[in-house]
C-alpha cells in the first residue's frame, strides 16, 4: 500500500503521515509548503508540492498510490469563499482526481455536526455547510470511501476511549487529534470500515476498544 495525504503539513495531516510512517506504509504527501513540510514530517516521507485547488495537477500528483487520505480543511480567514474552495472544491477535486487513478480508498476527516446548519461554526463562512457538501459529493462518486467525523480537536492527550458512531448521533464532544489520525488509517485497513461514516470522540466512562472492532458495531 502506498498513501496519498492531502492537508499532510496541517495539525491533523501531520498526525496521519507520522501513524501510517509508525505502520510501514508509503506515504506522498501533497504540500504547499516544501520547508515547512521538511521540517515537520519525516524524512522519509515522498514529498510533492501542490494545492488541492489545482485540479489539473492532481492526478500526476496522487501517482502511484494506492489509497488518498483528506486532512484539508480551511482556516479561520476574512475570505468568505475559504471554506468553500478548501472544504468543498478542494475536496471535489480529489475525489474526481482519485477517480480518475482507480484509487482503493479515500478516507476524509470531516467534521462533528455538519448536519446543523445553525450551528455556530457555520459562522464561520459556512464551515460546516460545505464539509458536509463534499461528504456528499464522495458518497456519490463511485469510490470506495470512510468518512470519520471528529469532535472538537484536541493537541493534547485526553484520558478517555474512543466512541464511534454512525452519522447525525454525536453532537458534543472532543478527541485528541492522535486518536483522529489512529482511525483514520486503521480505516484504510478494515473491510467494515469501507463506505461508512463515523463519528467519533473519547469519553471519560468509556473502556478502549480495538477500533477495527467499533467500526464493525457502526451500521
Amino acid at each position: 500500500m502506498k498513501a496519498f495525504v492531502a492537508g499532510a503539513t496541517g495539525q491533523t495531516g501531520r498526525h496521519i503521515v507520522t501513524e501510517l510512517v509508525k505502520r510501514n506504509i508509503s506515504v506522498r504527501a501533497l504540500v504547499r509548503n516544501l520547508e515547512l513540510a521538511r521540517q515537520i514530517l519525516p524524512s522519509e516521507v515522498e514529498l510533492v508540492k501542490g494545492n488541492v485547488l489545482f485540479a489539473d495537477t492532481l492526478t500526476e500528483a496522487i501517482a502511484d498510490c494506492d489509497v488518498v487520505v483528506c486532512a484539508t480543511g480551511a482556516k479561520p480567514s476574512l475570505n468568505a469563499l475559504e471554506p468553500y474552495l478548501v472544504d468543498y472544491i478542494g475536496t471535489k477535486n480529489l475525489v474526481n482526481a482519485a477517480k480518475v487513478k482507480n484509487i482503493q480508498h479515500l478516507a476524509i476527516v470531516s467534521s462533528l455536526c455538519v448536519s446543523k446548519l445553525f450551528h455556530p461554526l457555520n459562522l464561520f463562512w459556512l464551515v460546516l455547510f460545505w464539509k458536509k457538501q463534499a461528504e456528499q459529493y464522495l458518497q456519490n462518486s463511485g469510490l470506495t470511501y470512510t468518512i470519520v467525523r471528529p469532535g472538537g480537536l484536541l493537541n493534547h492527550e485526553k484520558q478517555g476511549g474512543l466512541a464511534m458512531s454512525g452519522a447525525d448521533t454525536l453532537f458534543e464532544g472532543s478527541i485528541p487529534r492522535t486518536k483522529v489520525a489512529q482511525v483514520t488509517v486503521e480505516a484504510l485497513f478494515e473491510d467494515t470500515a469501507k463506505n461508512k461514516l463515523v463519528e467519533i470522540v473519547t469519553k471519560a466512562d468509556t473502556p478502549d476498544r480495538p477500533i477495527a472492532e467499533l467500526f464493525a458495531k457502526v451500521a
